[in-house]
């Protein structure tokens, strides 16, 4: 059992249980609720666009990711820039995915 989010501008293929880096949210008291689902996966071999649908996740924790280095050069000109970014990111964990009236949560 699996969804596809959308959130950030990305898209990610989560089922309950995953552990996900996505782009920085805030999150009230560390659940996050992602409504915006495009597919859902209830049996092997199917994939369906579900009327109503949710995930919902709890917050891990936050942090910033490597970084990424920039060079821009232009070439017989003498000028070259290099430039550092480092992402901001939440890290959670997939509770459960709700789809047309269905609860998929992990198998304990």
């Amino acid at each position: 059992m699996y969804a596809v989010i959308r959130t950030g501008g990305k898209q990610y293929r989560v089922a309950p249980g995953d552990v996900v880096k996505i782009e920085s949210v805030a999150a009230e008291n560390q659940t996050v609720e992602f409504s915006d689902v495009l597919a859902v996966s209830g049996e092997p071999g199917s994939v369906v666009k579900p009327a109503s649908a949710r995930v919902t996740a709890e917050v891990l924790g936050e942090g910033r990711g490597n970084k990424i280095l920039v060079f821009h050069l232009k070439r017989k000109k003498q000028y070259k820039k290099l430039q550092g970014h480092r992402q901001n990111f939440t890290e959670v964990r997939i509770k459960a995915i709700e789809a047309d009236g269905v609860t998929y949560t992990t198998a304990k």
